[in-house]
């Protein structure tokens, strides 16, 4: 240890408790200076201000960057497609076999049952009713339905932050999501923003996980807190990252976490331990608690977002993968079903692509 730690000290300063210098060590990026400030916002413990600015311009970036979303959702437009065909030379003598095969492609794209159902059968009444008078309307009305869904059911989009030092955010999720490389990217995006950000390689579990966030941390410029023996507690690891955290000025601590099945139980309750964990440091944390899915997977997704949300109390959804799927409609399903938000999807896999979710960059993404 008094060889590793000599090493280490030519890297970062000293830990600043004896227990964590015993327990831990930080390896920041080698340029990284830790007195370095942001680069946009002096964040202080009063200024809560700083995390409500932070949230809103992420969301602001989502707005600018449409084109990736766009990109991203191609093969669920593809899918949805023959809805423009449909409705191209609909009349209201075809109203019935129209509206199934618009049914299909929704359920073909797993907007779900139950919203299927729900969006097909408003457009039937208001076509009925005289309402909706031509194809351009129908669709309209379509996107409309779709949309005002997802903004009264998920509107709390912008990452909620509080107002103390530092704002903790847990990753949680099955194996395989991508929940170590959505972590990566999320400390990219808020790095860019001003914000200093500290890792906590709490998938104390599998092998490579701290590897794996070490190259994130280098790539992002950040500083991580790692177990220096395996098979460690996670919620020691994590809580010995957010005392860091507070004891060093880190606007934000993101906690990754192993990856679990939600039938695990066992495991399901090391995450119960970790969040206990986190509260006793920062009144009110973790701040955000973010279920990273597989969009890939498609319905099959939400049997483990209740698990999840049952257990720890998921404030919102990272969606991975979903520019290889045409099974993005399962972005409405889990807000419909949950009625919990959307606040990033994965568009690719670039650094920068991991964007906020915009309702309605997102709805005209898919219904072009």
């Amino acid at each position: 240890m008094a060889t590793l730690a000599h090493h280490l000290s030519l890297l970062s300063k000293p830990s600043p408790t004896s227990q964590l210098k015993n327990l831990f060590f930080t390896i920041p990026r080698t340029r990284f200076n830790p007195q370095s400030k942001p680069t946009r916002f002096k964040c202080l413990a009063s200024q809560s201000g700083f995390f409500t600015k932070l949230g809103r311009l992420i969301k602001e970036k989502a707005k600018s960057d449409v084109e990736k979303v766009f990109s991203g959702f191609s093969k669920t437009r593809d899918n949805l497609a023959v809805i423009d065909e449909l409705l191209l030379y609909w009349n209201l003598s075809e109203t019935d076999r129209v509206l199934d095969e618009l049914e299909e492609a929704l359920l073909v794209s797993d907007f779900g049952p139950r919203i299927t159902i729900q969006i097909v059968e408003r457009l039937r009444e208001d076509i009925l009713a005289g309402k909706l008078k031509s194809g351009s309307e129908i669709k309209d009305a379509l996107k409309k339905s779709v949309l005002d869904l997802l903004e009264k059911k998920g509107n709390k989009t912008e990452l909620q932050l509080g107002f103390r030092k530092p704002a903790v955010i847990m990753i949680v999720g099955v194996n395989g999501g991508g929940k170590t490389t959505s972590l990566g990217k999320l400390a990219y995006r808020l790095k860019n923003e001003g914000a200093k950000i500290l890792m906590a390689a709490g998938d104390t579990f599998r092998a490579a996980a701290s590897d794996q966030l070490e190259i994130w941390a280098e790539r992002t410029g950040c500083e991580i807190v790692v177990a220096d023996k395996e098979k460690a507690k996670a919620s020691l690891v994590i809580s010995q990252a957010v005392k860091k955290g507070k004891e060093q000025e880190f606007d934000v601590v993101l906690c990754d976490t192993s990856g679990r099945l939600h039938t695990n139980y066992s495991l399901m309750e090391e995450l119960i331990a970790c969040k206990k964990a986190v509260g006793k440091i920062v009144r009110g944390a973790p701040n955000e608690i973010l279920l990273v899915l597989d969009g890939t997977t498609g319905l099959n997704m939400l049997p483990q977002a209740r698990e999840f949300n049952e257990v720890v109390g998921i404030t919102g959804f990272i969606l991975t993968k979903l520019d290889g799927s045409a099974r993005g409609g399962c972005v409405v399903s889990v807000v419909d079903e949950l009625g919990i938000p959307v606040k990033f999807v994965g568009v690719g896999e670039g650094v920068e692509d991991l964007q906020p979710f915009d309702a309605e960059a997102f709805v005209n993404a898919i219904f072009s």
